[in-house]
């Protein structure tokens, strides 16, 4: 999964760092930001936005709401404010099911 590309040494992530880890766009990021209170990344003093590993963790739920579920921004809205465990756990599930995709194609790979 694309998470996996975490770099251990890093902190700090850059915007366009981020939306190559959550296969998205920059713009997205830019719209998530406005539109959800719990994306909030920080800020040099020049204004440039740094993420940490829960802010991106934090962008991959939202996403997942976004793009796996098809719902809309406000339905998500909605979902992270009153559900966030049933989020979390349905994050999970996803992220789980993807790894066990991507060593399933390894295996097949190497076949």
């Amino acid at each position: 999964m694309a998470l996996n590309k975490y770099k251990a040494e890093k902190i700090y992530y850059s915007i366009k760092e981020v939306a190559e880890i959550l296969d998205v766009t920059t713009s997205a990021l830019r719209v998530w930001e406005k539109n959800f209170d719990e994306v909030h990344p920080r800020r040099t003093s020049t204004g440039i936005r740094i993420y940490t590993k829960e802010d991106i963790d934090t962008i991959a739920k939202i996403r997942d709401l976004l793009k796996q579920r098809g719902m809309t921004i406000n339905g998500a809205k909605q979902m992270m404010k009153n559900n966030p465990d049933q989020v979390d756990r349905s994050h999970e599930l996803i992220t789980h099911l993807r790894d066990i995709r991507d060593e399933l194609q390894s295996l097949i790979d190497q076949l």
